[in-house]
């Protein structure tokens, strides 16, 4: 059915619907069941199989499977049973190697799949005749559902009722301005689909008005259904570290095979058996190759983003990770994200009145009408659970106003059944007011309701210039103050405007809130100035307002400035260059100062994390480094623009999840140092035993099992390190950092200088007592497997690993134990045979357990004299 080309009877005729009531819970539920959830069809995900079979598709990895068929096949001519095992055995590891890289992928993608999940869109809807807010993709055919500037639209739908409502739908027909909207209008059935003004679709956003609608088509249906093959395929691309570590991993890819063929030559020219030199070479290469690097990372990102998850912030990009870590400065709200925005009403005041009084529940008649009147001009709506629970939905001033009446014997509900609203004009951010309109006593009335300054100039009758005075007063005692003034019409406009409506009014009251700040909110103050971060609140309220509740939590200052929108639109780009480091405190400022506010910081070299929630915010969140949408007031169409969702608005949650973002990086860095440094020690040793002494220090399996052991487990495990106390004691990390800065590319060669140079020693004891090479191989062997565990808990922190607790790190342990376990399989059991190791003289053992703790006595050292890290 063409419902654009239908009336809204026939269309809620057609879906069995009403538009009071909407469906009941039996028919949405039947209705899911027939059309299944609102949602376009997925890309669809690999399969296990996909994943395992992908993990073979690396060239080195062929490479070796490919010596392995050599070396079976070789075993099946000289039927030796004995020679089967070496090539089982690469096989059976390079499998092992490749579950666990299934397992690193599956937890990756389950990861980032709960966060998408977690910040699914939501849909307000009339269900049972009552209004609630459900996830979009539960909504189905026959629903009612409600929209606002900000929404993003859930759902192909009919409009029943509109106000002045705007649609931006450039994602469908490529109109770059935002298409009117209205429900009354007819159109033909065979109307291009930008011509359907009475329709609103899937996937495009409002950005002003009001709307009622009827939903028609929901999922693969909808029109944005009907192309969304033409939307699939979008990959979620590697963040900037994971790209440089892939470049880097191809570059010591290079170097690796270089050596690896300066080996393979050298046994060559001095009698090597040639499948066995090939074999160790390719089993280096293997080893030493970083090629899980990328994936590792991603794991690591994922488990710290599901750890911010635990903090009440919702990371929608991992590159927002990387980015946390060096922010600089935070731009913040003061409504709800520095302050509880819980607005309670406390003071009224009436035209003509000495001064403001207290609100009770049981106001003067006079007060009764001003809240009344405050009510009526309100969106917000109030909910009382049978739980005891008050749930308040919408802009937190208005649901004030209106559990303010409710207290008074006046429920919205029927007031707005009392005094029905015969037309509006929304609120909007530039001219700072609402106004509905509305049948009072057989009267009709415009009422106007929003801050003072906007609505005052607009009043003909009654005292604005005593109300400026108390407007100034209850500010300064930090209350949110709006302005209530209204008008009698002979009747209802046509097409409501400002001219209409909002000219020549009487001043009725003013109405004041407390929204008082929260209290660990200081705290988090003082963490962001020690951490090097500097603190600006950024609000639509008055500056002296503002700079009340900022000057309380610590963000202004003695010294610092606090300027308004106005002030800020007087100022050129150099003057306010020149002021931005000054300023702690912007008051009624415009999305469009937002921006300025941005580009200013970020001229100064500044990491910038800006919070937001209205539609019009979007271009900031944008231009921000970090876009933090508010997850609670936060619109759809702030949220889809944000790196990062606030669930709870705190501002408290965006320093958690700066300390996090650090914590995350340098838990990464502390995972490439690990990774590089072993693996380039695997290489220098075995190098170097071919260069000096034409010897081939590890068969392949050996070292491909040092890699199962070493590589995975612990690298994953020490990812997991929990965020270091004393990471937000320092400055930020400068945007244009790389990873290796401040010597910590050296540090990783000479680390893996020393892994090389302990193995290599470790041979020559083993050789010279045993009086055999596989002596001193397995030597060599256990010390390079344990001194590479021993190293995962080295890099743990830059600190001593005696002061942080040396097992601190459950997870570490585990993968520790692990470790030694598989090594102790194959030096005390029948495998020590087949794995071409001998059993050695106990004293051995211990002089291996003695070389392995070396790592740690010199990391130690070097922590102590400050030659590793830049935090003492």
């Amino acid at each position: 059915m063409t419902f654009h080309s239908t009336t809204r009877e026939q269309a809620l005729s057609q879906l069995c619907s009403d538009q009071t009531s909407g469906l009941t819970g039996q028919q949405a539920a039947e209705r899911l069941a027939e059309h299944g959830e609102n949602r376009l069809r997925e890309k669809p995900k690999k399969t296990n199989l996909q994943r395992f079979i992908d993990q073979f598709k690396d060239a080195m990895i062929l490479i070796l499977l490919a010596a392995a068929a050599v070396s079976f096949a070789i075993a099946c001519v000289q039927g030796d049973p004995q020679e089967f095992f070496e090539p089982a055995l690469i096989l059976l590891i390079v499998i092992v190697n490749a579950v666990i890289g299934v397992m690193q992928e599956s937890q990756a993608e389950k990861a980032l799949e709960a966060l998408k999940n977690m910040s699914a869109p939501h849909a307000r809807v009339i269900r049972d005749g009552a209004e609630q807010v459900i996830e979009a993709a539960q909504l189905v055919p026959g629903d009612i559902i409600r929209l606002e500037a900000g929404d993003f639209v859930p759902a192909d739908s009919r409009l029943l009722r509109s106000v002045s409502l705007k649609s931006e739908e450039s994602a469908l027909t490529g109109e770059s301005v935002p298409s009117e909207k209205d429900a009354e209008a007819a159109i033909a059935e065979d109307a291009p689909l930008g011509d359907r003004t009475n329709m609103v679709f899937s996937g495009c956003s409002i950005t002003y008005g009001t709307a009622t609608a009827l939903v028609t088509a929901t999922g693969m249906d909808t029109e944005m259904g009907k192309i969304a093959n033409l939307l699939e395929g979008e990959e979620e691309g590697q963040t900037p570290l994971q790209q440089k570590l892939a470049q880097l991993g191809k570059y010591l890819g290079i170097v690796a095979v270089a050596a690896c063929a300066i080996i393979f030559v050298i046994g060559l020219a001095n009698g090597l058996e040639p499948l066995s030199i090939f074999m160790t070479a390719v089993s280096l290469a293997v080893s030493a190759i970083p090629e899980g690097l990328p994936a590792i990372v991603t794991v690591v990102l994922s488990i710290g983003v599901q750890r911010m998850v635990k903090k009440n912030a919702i990371i929608r990009r991992l590159p927002a990770v990387e980015t946390l870590g060096s922010a600089s400065v935070i731009c913040s709200d003061k409504t709800g994200t520095l302050t509880q925005n819980r607005m309670t009403l406390v003071k009224t005041y009436l035209d003509g009145a000495a001064g403001p009084e207290d609100v009770t529940d049981h106001c003067s008649p006079e007060v009764c009408r001003l809240l009344q009147y405050g009510t009526l001009c309100s969106d917000g709506t109030v909910v009382f659970h049978d739980d005891g629970e008050v749930q308040h939905i919408g802009d937190p001033t208005e649901t004030a106003i209106v559990l303010a009446a409710h207290n008074n014997g006046m429920p919205k509900e029927q007031l707005n059944r009392d005094c029905p609203r015969l037309a509006e004009l929304p609120f909007d951010s530039d001219r700072k007011r609402m106004t509905t309109v509305n049948r009072v006593d057989g009267k009709i009335i415009a009422i106007v309701k929003g801050a003072f300054d906007g609505i005052a100039p607009l009043c003909v009758r009654g005292d604005v210039t005593a109300a400026h005075r108390v407007n100034q007063e209850m500010s300064a005692s930090a209350l949110r103050v709006l302005a209530v003034a209204y008008k009698e019409l002979d009747e209802v406009p046509a097409q409501p405007t400002e001219k209409a409506l909002e000219s020549d009014l009487t001043f009725l009251g003013l109405v004041g809130m407390i929204d008082p700040p929260r209290p660990e909110v200081r705290e988090a103050v003082k963490i962001c100035r020690q951490a090097g971060i500097r603190p600006v609140m950024i609000t639509g309220d008055h500056v002296v307002t503002a700079s009340a509740i900022a000057r309380d939590l610590g963000i202004l200052k003695d010294g610092d400035l606090a300027i308004t929108g106005a002030q800020l639109d007087a100022m050129t780009d150099s003057q306010l260059d020149g002021q931005v480091e000054r300023t702690a405190v912007y008051a009624r400022v415009s999305p469009e100062n937002k921006i300025r506010i941005v580009k200013a910081w970020q001229r100064k070299g500044q990491v910038v994390a800006m919070t937001g929630d209205g539609v019009n915010d979007a271009p900031a969140l944008k231009a921000a480094d970090i876009g933090c949408a508010m997850g609670v007031t936060g619109t759809d169409v702030a949220k889809g623009a944000a790196d990062m969702t606030l669930t709870d608005d705190n501002f408290t949650t965006i320093v958690d999840a700066v300390r996090e973002g650090r914590g995350i990086y340098a838990n990464i860095k502390k995972v490439v140092g690990y990774l590089l440094g072993t693996n380039i020690g695997e290489v220098i040793c075995v190098f170097l035993a071919m260069v000096l002494w034409h010897k081939s220090l590890f068969q392949s399996m050996q070292l491909l099992w040092v890699n199962l052991v070493t590589d995975s487990l612990p690298a994953i495990a020490l990812g997991m390190e929990a965020v270091e106390p004393d990471v937000m004691d320092h400055k930020p990390k400068p945007r244009d950092e790389g990873l290796f800065a401040n010597g910590f590319g050296v540090q990783i060669v000479l680390q893996g200088l020393m892994f090389g140079l302990l193995t290599l020693a470790a041979f020559l004891v083993g050789t010279s007592v045993t009086g055999s090479d596989e002596g001193g191989q397995t030597l060599a062997f256990l010390v390079l497997a344990l001194s590479q565990v021993v190293q995962s808990f080295n890099m743990r922190s830059e600190r001593s690993l005696f002061r942080i607790g040396p097992f601190s790190n459950g997870k570490l342990n585990q993968a520790a134990l692990v470790s030694v376990a598989l090594m102790a399989v194959v030096l005390f059991t029948p495998l020590t045979t087949v794995f071409g190791l001998v059993t050695l003289p106990w004293y051995l053992y211990l002089a291996g357990v003695g070389f392995t703790l070396v790592p740690l006595l010199v990391m130690e050292l070097c922590k102590a004299c400050g030659l590793i890290g830049h935090r003492r």
